[in-house]
């Protein structure tokens, strides 16, 4: 008889808890006032645009750019896997390139996803290699959000000064913070 009691107790206060005068999942209930129904959330509930005041000012910071992916390569053809060192990338990164019909663009997969965006930057380039950096850049939430934790391959381009030709491709990895 006490466990019903108990049990009766805590469906009439969940029942309480859950009643906030709105019904269904309208924003406003019956007796609105203009004020939407409260939530409890980790970031505030506007009416307004995101992140937009009324004077047409920011009012949170940045959110990353959004991210792009490279172009398909025209007649391209994959870099021999004994041409590309991926020796130092972690085990997440694709270890493929792929070359452009005149072997001045090179196609590399980056990671992003979620807070992060990605990018490849041609940062060596001499008569027997190239050295390319994957950057991943973290851009932090707005409001002390949270971010999903997803990554995903993202294809990028790059431009060589030359011809890759018979070159050694190297890749390395960097992550920033915007």
């Amino acid at each position: 008889m006490r466990n019903v009691k108990v049990a009766v107790a805590l469906a009439l206060l969940a029942l309480a808890g859950c009643s906030s005068g709105a019904t269904g999942n309208a924003p406003f209930g019956p007796s609105s006032t203009g004020s939407p129904t409260t939530t409890t959330s980790a970031a505030p509930t506007t009416l307004s645009s995101p992140g937009v005041t009324g004077t047409g000012t920011t009012d949170r910071p940045t959110a990353p750019p959004p991210q792009t992916t490279a172009a398909p390569l025209a007649g391209a053809a994959e870099v021999p896997p004994d041409r590309v060192d991926g020796g130092t990338l972690p085990d997440t990164y694709d270890r493929h390139a792929w070359t452009s019909a005149d072997g001045r663009t090179v196609q590399v997969m980056g990671l992003g996803g979620g807070c992060k965006t990605a990018s490849a930057e041609v940062t060596a380039q001499s008569g027997d290699q190239v050295l390319i950096t994957l950057v991943t850049t973290y851009y932090p939430p707005p409001d002390g959000g949270q971010c999903t934790q997803e990554l995903r391959a993202v294809p990028l381009n790059v431009t060589l000064d030359a011809p890759l030709g018979s070159r050694r491709l190297v890749l390395e990895a960097r992550e920033d913070t915007a």
